[in-house]
């Protein structure tokens, strides 16, 4: 992790992000005053679970995962943040620590606001208290939802919906696979990396999906909703 000064080719002025668009301009000026810009590698930890946390990071550039850090070694992935969400939201109305950890998946460039800051215009400003209540809440809807997958479905249909939930992202990434292990995988379905790979080739021979090394093609997308579907 490295600090971005102002005097770095690659520092940002202004956090150009629609939600900052709402603020008034003494209240840009309270973020200005209030961040920092840091450059995490690859492989580097954005939050830490359990650890004191005083601010909330905004994602500029980078892909990172978020986890739950469980016994011996055994992560569950929750989620994939891309470049402009925000990272440590539940600090601002929960307790004083990170409730996960987080990890670049590539080089990332954030900016760390501290939590007072953003608590305080929330409280004072109405249109961007409201935008974050969305994110922090469709931030929750998604950690529902991945409790009803561990909960309710067979490994089949975990692997087919992790599938389908990172594919979401080739848009934006056409790399995304590439980015993840085949114990990433395996961590974002609940399953252990042993089963993630054979659950792979089996999906491969039925011509669900194409392996290619690291990278993943889905070829079936409704086959795969539907193995989803029915867990």
């Amino acid at each position: 992790m490295r600090t971005i000064l102002e005097t770095d080719h690659d520092f940002i002025c202004d956090i150009q992000a629609p939600c900052f668009q709402l603020l008034q301009p003494e209240e840009a000026d309270l973020v200005r005053g209030s961040k920092t810009q840091v450059l995490f590698r690859k492989e580097d930890n954005l939050t830490k679970q359990g650890a004191f946390a005083s601010y909330v990071l905004f994602l500029i550039s980078g892909w990172a995962k978020q986890y739950i850090e469980g016994e011996h070694n055994r992560n569950f992935n929750l989620r994939i943040f891309q470049p402009g969400e925000f990272i440590g939201l539940s600090v601002v109305f929960d307790k004083n620590t990170f409730n996960y950890s987080s990890l670049a998946l590539t080089e990332c460039q954030a900016i760390l606001i501290e939590k007072e800051a953003i608590s305080r215009l929330i409280r004072e400003n109405g249109e961007f208290g409201y935008s974050m209540m969305k994110r922090y809440t469709a931030q929750n809807t998604d950690l529902y939802q991945t409790l009803h997958m561990v909960m309710y479905k067979q490994m089949h249909g975990r692997m087919a919906e992790t599938l389908l939930y990172v594919d979401t992202f080739r848009r934006e990434n056409p790399e995304i696979f590439q980015l993840l292990s085949r114990k990433d995988i395996a961590d974002f379905a609940g399953i252990s990396t042993e089963s993630a790979i054979k659950l792979l080739k089996n999906f491969e021979k039925e011509g669900l999906i194409e392996l290619h090394e690291k990278d993943i093609r889905l070829i079936n997308l409704q086959a795969l909703n539907e193995i989803s579907r029915k867990g």
